[in-house]
């Protein structure tokens, strides 16, 4: 089957925002009183919709979105890199493709300029906040492919999360999921998806599924 559009992931894929995340998520769920460690952590919420982030919250004292939101803003601004081999990826890759991610068009936005990302995805970017649903639904997705005129069954993902790969799954797109993230390997394939290790061999992998 042809491939003939790669849908990135953002986060985790493109982006090494992950680690920042869950370092301050905890932090922050820890000073709600949660017990939680990192790994648990990212077990529950990496890949996750900002509103599904919200309902498992829940009540929180004033200033604590506040105090989140400017903790996480300052580390991704000062910290926030390409994952290794991505770049190189892009450079190389002859399918067109897009962005489809949970975060929000603002916060996507602001990884892709940090990171020298931008301008490769010009008017090829689209959000959670674009659909009913986001991951693990396959709205998402769907709405992707449909906007850049590409059939279910002709595009690949390139995702990290479980939520990911089962969006993909339900949209009816094969998944390839990068194994050198957060969650383990293990997970990920046992949802479907195609592992591999190294971002900068993905046009190759690519090209052997079309």
């Amino acid at each position: 089957m042809a491939v003939d559009l790669v849908i990135f992931d953002c986060d985790g894929v493109l982006v090494d925002s992950e680690p920042i995340s869950v370092r301050l998520g905890t932090a922050a769920l820890r000073r709600l009183g949660w017990s939680i460690d990192e790994a648990e952590y990212a077990e529950r919420f990496v890949g996750c919709t900002n509103e599904y982030w919200a309902e498992q919250v829940g009540e929180t004292p004033p200033g604590w979105w506040e105090k989140l939101y400017d903790e996480y803003t300052a580390a991704i601004k000062a910290e926030l890199c390409t994952v290794a081999g991505i770049e190189a990826a892009l450079d190389q890759l002859t399918v067109p493709s897009c962005v489809a991610s949970n975060g929000r068009h603002v916060t996507i936005r602001r990884s892709l300029e940090l990171t020298g990302l931008a301008e490769r995805f010009v008017g090829r970017v689209f959000s959670a906040e674009d659909v009913a649903q986001g991951k693990p639904a396959p709205d998402l997705f769907l709405h992707a492919a449909a906007t850049m005129g590409v059939a279910p069954e002709h595009c690949v993902v390139v995702e990290d999360s479980p939520f990911g790969v089962m969006a993909a799954a339900s949209a009816g797109m094969r998944c390839l999921a990068y194994a050198g993230g957060l969650t383990p390997p293990a997970r990920l394939k046992g949802l479907g998806a195609t592992l591999f290790h190294d971002p900068a061999k993905l046009p190759d992998l690519i090209s052997t599924l079309g």
